[in-house]
């Protein structure tokens, strides 16, 4: 951060707008959105800073805005929050002019109406009553927001506007009619209002962060994201395409569709998931990009209109595979497949998508589903039990999406062959999983293991059931928290034995509640009554349970996950 071009302070909304600024929201920044849930919260907030022991201020957040110089601001982040407050100024105004034309303190309440505008709104030309605004919005909105809003009509028309202008003549009447309920007993209605807008405008404040350019927003966006702060980078993204588009000729209808087809998208897979499919998009076709460079790639590789909609052609084409990847229950794909993405996504290992996206391209239904079937015991032998790094991990995988892509893997045999690096071996695996201690107070970690000890009794015995089921739990053998009867194992090592994956066993649910942390000769009988046969084996081959014992059993079931989590063509003893 320290090296980006920006500066940073915290201003109320009365120095925002109070003092000759003007904004601008970009032309095809994201339409308004806010709904009755939304400025019910503001209300509240707004409402807490009101009284004199209220709220001595009230925090809106960080405004992200682009200038070069100190007068005309882009609004980068914050649209929605700058336009509705400016909604609250305009619905204030607009009961003002009302109390005017009826005679209510009527040149006081025109001074009034007069000063709001010129501190928060803008003015109007005096030749041809045309509004210059220190806030103007987006294509889509900024019409009706400078025609009627700003004007303050009598008659705000509904028919014929986008959805996005209706949400936001809806909002300006709803704060209208707040403000003249809170006023309404008020004993100078006007004086009422003008000290509600002058209060909040006070009370309310921003992080203001300035950039001189897009790419420096973009990297703002991902230092706030990475602290939990939820910006947009999408949008940022989507004025650029849109910039590169306007730049030419007989732009209108190619905004138009760009505009469409990108809302279609983005309306699939979500505001806040588009980056990251975008991200996994662009590795399965380019050059590596982390998230942090994506935005700056993207921009010195997309500069011209037919660049703009390649990349659009080209996304579009992706997309199903991007959900079925991470939303597998609502595909197409046959259940197989659909099993195979569950687990990738309970693994939470994200690294093999490009290339999963880049097979789904190329390769046949029947090569696809091989090789997405072993991505997971790929995947379950170095990330899940090997616990292996995964910067190597991410190399290899960009490496066959790329053969994928250049027509120089052409089978999931070929594939396999670049994945081989990150194969932990036979022997490796045994050893990686006779060790594996997995703390399942963790709600992730717990389906894990859960589903863990579901495919070993399956291997086993041929029992399949669903290791979601209620019907079993997870029976630590050696207690979470012990009682009496387990001095075999130290105190110091507890944590390390009770978590081993040997420790652990699928039991029904009913007899699990039967056990609690009594002794293991007393849980033993238990255990062997069970219609599960990997508990029932660990119960009768273990006449006691000790850290020795634990270790064999371990060992034994690592014996068994080795047959089950193996891809032929790699596997060496």
């Amino acid at each position: 951060m320290a090296a980006m071009n920006f500066n940073t302070e915290n201003r109320t909304y009365r120095q925002l707008l109070g003092n000759g600024l003007i904004y601008r929201i970009p032309r095809f920044q994201r339409d308004y959105s806010w709904d009755e849930e939304h400025w019910e919260d503001l209300w509240t907030d707004i409402l807490g800073t009101l009284p004199d022991d209220g709220e001595p201020a009230h925090y809106m957040g960080y405004l992200v805005l682009q200038s070069s110089d100190t007068r005309h601001f882009e609004v980068i982040d914050g649209q929605q929050r700058l336009t509705t407050l400016s909604l609250i100024v305009l619905a204030a105004m607009r009961l003002l002019k009302k109390l005017s034309a009826e005679g209510q303190n009527a040149d006081a309440n025109t001074k009034r109406l007069e000063q709001l505008r010129a501190t928060y709104i803008g003015y109007l030309d005096p030749v041809t009553l045309t509004a210059r605004n220190k806030l103007s919005l987006n294509r889509n909105n900024d019409p009706y927001y400078r025609d009627y809003l700003v004007t303050l009509s009598d008659h705000l028309p509904q028919r014929g506007f986008p959805a996005s202008t209706r949400a936001m003549r809806k909002g300006f009447e709803w704060f209208e009619r707040k403000l003249r309920e809170h006023t309404k007993g008020a004993a100078d209605v006007g004086m009422a209002l003008a000290q509600f807008i002058d209060t909040m405008s006070d009370k309310l404040f921003f992080t203001v962060i300035t950039v001189a350019d897009e790419l420096n927003a973009y990297k703002v966006f991902e230092t706030l994201n990475a602290r939990g702060v939820r910006l947009s980078a999408t949008d940022l993204l989507k004025n650029y395409l849109f910039s590169v588009l306007a730049s030419g000729q007989e732009s209108n209808h190619e905004i138009d569709e760009l505009e469409r087809r990108w809302d279609a998208m983005v309306g699939r897979l979500g505001q806040e998931s588009f980056p990251d499919f975008l991200r996994m998009h662009w590795n399965s076709r380019q050059n590596f990009s982390r998230q942090s460079e994506l935005f700056k790639t993207i921009r010195a590789r997309i500069q011209s209109r037919e660049a703009v909609f390649i990349l659009l052609r080209e996304m579009d084409e992706d997309i199903d595979t991007y959900l079925a990847l991470t939303q597998p229950e609502g595909s197409q794909w046959p259940p197989s497949c659909k099993q195979s993405a569950q687990e990738l996504r309970m693994f939470s290992v994200r690294q093999p998508y490009p290339m999963l996206i880049a097979a789904r391209r190329v390769l046949p239904e029947r090569e696809f589903e091989a090789l997405l079937r072993a991505t997971v015991v790929i995947a379950f032998r170095y990330n899940v039990i090997g616990a292996q790094h995964t910067g190597e991990q991410e190399r290899i995988y960009h490496q066959a999406a790329m053969k994928l892509h250049r027509g120089l893997a052409r089978s999931a045999a070929d594939v396999l062959d670049v994945l081989r690096p990150i194969y932990r071996n036979d022997t490796q695996f045994r050893v990686d999983f006779a060790e594996k201690v997995i703390k399942t107070t963790q709600s992730r970690n717990a389906k894990i293991v859960r589903y863990i000890l579901a495919k070993l009794e399956r291997q086993n015995s041929g029992i399949d059931f669903d290791p979601e089921s209620g019907a079993y739990t997870i029976e630590h053998v050696l207690p979470q928290s012990p009682g009496e009867g387990w001095d075999a194992f130290s105190d110091r090592d507890l944590d390390h034995f009770i978590y081993r994956l040997g420790n652990m066993v699928l039991l029904e649910a009913g007899k699990n509640k039967e056990l609690a942390n009594r002794p293991y000769a007393d849980k033993r009988a238990v255990l062997q009554s069970s219609a599960l046969t990997l508990t029932r084996e660990l119960a009768q081959e273990n006449a006691v349970w000790t850290p020795e014992r634990l270790q064999a059993w371990q060992q034994k079931l690592a014996r068994l996950a080795t047959a089950i989590w193996r891809v032929a063509q790699l596997s060496h003893t």
